[in-house]
């Protein structure tokens, strides 16, 4: 009870805007990998380095490096629309909390994955499974929010969650688009549920349930 209890001290509430820093970042390191790729070898998640050259510190840089425009846009959006609204919910350092902690875990799961599989030659890189966690902590602190798809539809936000990991589900096992790390959005789902589990005490399931009676 005690180690929960450290585990389940809240900080002081503050809101620093740290999503529109964890953007710029991203951004900063998008601009950098351009003008020198070699950076993508010492930034990304890869088996090899790891292992056999220490670099430790690709467990927490993969999630700041994109493969192109497309997917670093589409991760910032994602981030920019859920992430700002539930860093105002839960404040800054809460926020960073979950998604440093989340992205750490996806790469650690992951890296797991490619060195059992012998898949050595595979780099991690892209925020999405620290982006796939704040949207599941969206939906647990938000349970009546509306996600529009396409502007028109309107879907609340945990059964949205639901499609979304049917979706990742259903690439992963049939192989569907190729290169992208579906394994990696499923923990971050994982992840997430973990945190505010352990670290809020909080039931999604229940939020969930008591949300839709």
């Amino acid at each position: 009870m005690g180690f929960l209890k450290t585990i389940r001290t809240p900080f002081r509430y503050s809101f620093n805007s740290a999503s529109f820093y964890i953007i710029g970042i991203n951004i900063l390191i998008y601009l950098l990998t351009s003008i020198n790729p070699n950076l993508y070898n010492y930034l990304s998640l890869n088996v090899i380095n790891v292992v056999r050259n220490s670099m430790y510190w690709q467990f927490i840089t993969y999630m700041f490096v994109h493969g192109g425009l497309s997917h670093l846009v589409f991760n910032m959006l994602g981030l920019l629309f859920f992430g700002l609204t539930l860093e105002r919910a839960i404040g800054s350092k809460e926020f960073l909390l979950l998604y440093l902690v989340s992205g750490f875990l996806c790469g650690v799961f992951s890296f797991a994955v490619y060195y059992f599989s012998g898949n050595y030659g595979v780099f991690l890189l892209g925020a999405s499974g620290a982006i796939y966690a704040i949207l599941l902590a969206y939906a647990v602190v938000f349970p009546r929010s509306q996600i529009f798809i396409w502007g028109i539809l309107p879907i609340p936000a945990p059964i949205l969650i639901g499609i979304y990991a049917g979706i990742e589900i259903f690439n992963q096992f049939l192989s569907v688009r190729s290169g992208v790390a579906h394994m990696t959005h499923l923990a971050g789902f994982a992840c997430a549920w973990l945190y505010i589990r352990i670290r809020m005490g909080i039931s999604p399931w229940k939020v969930w349930k008591d949300a839709f009676r």
